[in-house]
């Protein structure tokens, strides 16, 4: 018997929402069969990220490589960095049967939405942009132009929401991982 292809699980929201926070409280949910996707970046790595784990870290001549021999599923160019879903892995780890979690930003993926249209996708929303700024500054990485461009950005991906085919409110992170698992498993049952 032939094994069934996994999903393809879009998880976004504007930065600083608390996509990563959210995740890790059911990413780990084993009825939920979830692979994660490692995103390739060219960005700086963070004190506590790990290459090949938190993202895959590469120059700006790697990636855009990847792009020219259209190696990505998705890519967005963000405060001078790329970001982007290496294609292979997503392949592989749906045709072991995987359900494929990609936590991109919303250009990404609406690339993702379009080319792959019965992919499930999630959006994870800040309960006020005031609540949004605090979290953002709240991580003291980046300079206040940063975050002003970072919440501006905000602005214009909350009004393409209705691009997802669920939007949930990420108040209490608890609550918002609750129902990101509720949503998986009820599509999961679907497909059965």
């Amino acid at each position: 018997m032939n094994q069934k292809r996994g999903m393809l699980i879009i998880f976004s929201g504007p930065s600083g929402v608390g996509k990563g926070t959210v995740r890790d409280l059911f990413v780990n949910d084993e009825a939920l069969n979830l692979a994660f996707s490692i995103s390739m970046t060219t960005r700086e790595k963070r004190p506590q990220e790990q290459d090949g784990v938190d993202y895959y870290f590469v120059n700006r001549e790697a990636f855009e490589k990847a792009i020219e021999n259209d190696e990505l599923l998705e890519y967005a160019e963000f405060v001078g960095n790329y970001y982007g879903t290496p294609m292979a892995e997503v392949d592989r780890l749906r045709d072991l049967g995987k359900n494929v979690l990609l936590e991109i930003e919303v250009q990404g993926a609406l690339q993702v939405i379009d080319k792959v249209p019965d992919a499930l996708s999630i959006f994870l929303v800040p309960p006020s942009m005031d609540e949004l700024r605090r979290r953002i500054l709240g991580r003291r990485t980046e300079a206040e132009d940063v975050v002003n461009e970072r919440l501006s950005k905000a602005e214009k991906e909350m009004a393409l929401m209705n691009q997802y085919r669920y939007v949930i409110c990420n108040d209490d992170p608890q609550f918002a991982a609750d129902m990101v698992s509720l949503i998986i498993k009820r599509n999961i049952e679907a497909t059965l």
